[in-house]
């Protein structure tokens, strides 16, 4: 059985159908990228997972609970973080007020943070703690954000868009974090739009088009279909 299973997942923003029967899984710290063009309902999914969207139609479940149609607040403390795209960081608080804000009680079956790790991952932030939020640029609160949900001690974290707008070798490291999140346990489900990196991180890919899964394999796997990349991944 995988961590996290969703069956069948339809959602609706009022009268616009979105997501049409999404259906994936995802194993214990596993990296799995989401891929799709703009609009194909990517984000939507995380945030029907979360809640954010409440599904009109489906299920989702952690470790074999239940979670369909529970409030994003119970989602979190089951176990699921998200790193939303938009960041939304608390502005007014400082950078380690907004780290005390993120922290939950352990969740059995998942590794337990610290503030002192996230600084560890995040020099940057240790030097900006007593800044508020809203003046930190953007790779400090995408840093932020990260750790913030990684306080809430996830099983899973979704992450949207992780390095929209960051510059490389921030991106580099964000990525590098990624990567040891999920060697100390926990999985992560990644909506990135820069290909070359979400192929290079994650141990399978999942293509969405349409609101649909239309493709499930490995990097490789992916590399050697050159049709599903020209129908649902390339721009013309």
């Amino acid at each position: 059985m995988s961590l996290l299973e969703v069956q069948g997942l339809h959602a609706h923003y009022g009268k616009s159908h979105i997501l049409h029967g999404v259906t994936l899984a995802v194993p214990e710290a596993a990296i799995v990228s989401l891929l799709g063009r703009n609009g194909s309902g990517r984000s939507t999914t995380l945030k029907a997972i979360m809640g954010l969207v409440p599904p009109s139609a489906g299920a989702v479940s952690l470790a074999g609970r239940d979670l369909t149609g529970r409030r994003p607040y119970d989602i979190c403390r089951q176990g699921i973080g998200f790193v939303p795209e938009e960041r939304l960081v608390f502005p007014n608080l400082t950078v380690e007020e907004n780290l005390v804000m993120g922290m939950q009680k352990p969740v059995t079956g998942a590794p337990a943070w610290s503030i002192t790790q996230m600084y560890d991952y995040f020099p940057r932030l240790k030097e900006r703690r007593a800044v508020r939020a809203g003046y930190l640029s953007g790779g400090e609160q995408q840093m932020l954000t990260i750790c913030r949900s990684l306080l809430g001690n996830p099983r899973v974290l979704l992450i949207d868009e992780p390095t929209e707008g960051l510059a490389p070798q921030i991106v580099e490291v964000v990525m590098d974090v990624i990567l040891d999140i999920a060697r100390r346990g926990v999985a992560v489900v990644l909506v990135e739009q820069k290909l070359t990196i979400a192929l290079k991180i994650a141990a399978r890919v999942m293509v969405m088009g349409h609101g649909e899964i239309v493709f499930t394999g490995t990097p490789a796997d992916l590399a050697r279909d050159p049709e599903i990349r020209r129908t649902w991944l390339e721009v013309a």
